[in-house]
């Protein structure tokens, strides 16, 4: 099965600039764990609920001061639409992440694929990244 198949097609983006506070807020208000970071229509990071706790408040910075660039992550890990399922599952567990960003074949992100996902499609997969997977969060 194609990642294409499983994925989740809406992305949600903001600034780097934005504070922690107001990308928190967008992921409350859209049920959402994850944002991607673009600057000038390009990816340049994500940001999780996971690392607004652990990398801003457990760190005691202040969600209203904090900007999303100081704390998002960078380097995108990133698999291919038309990619199996299960090469995407096992670059989750060989990088310890539980999201990756989906792009088209002309580098284009089309979409997320989270170890949700690939629960819907086999609790086995799921289970398999989660065992492996660390605090990290993308």
């Amino acid at each position: 099965m194609q990642i294409q198949e499983i994925m989740r097609s809406r992305i949600e983006t903001v600034s780097p600039s934005i504070t922690l506070q107001e990308a928190a807020r967008k992921m409350c208000d859209l049920n959402i764990g994850s944002l991607a970071v673009e600057d000038g229509g390009d990816l340049i990071g994500m940001v999780t609920d996971r690392d607004i706790c652990c990398r801003a408040v457990a760190e005691g910075r202040s969600p209203t001061t904090t900007r999303v660039s100081e704390i998002m992550t960078a380097d995108v890990a990133y698999c291919f639409e038309d990619e199996d399922i299960t090469d995407a599952a096992q670059q989750m567990e060989h990088k310890h992440i539980r999201r990756l960003a989906v792009l088209n074949r002309r580098k284009q992100m089309v979409g997320f694929l989270s170890v949700d996902d690939l629960a819907h499609y086999s609790h086995d997969l799921a289970g398999e990244v989660l065992e492996r997977a660390s605090p990290q969060s993308h």
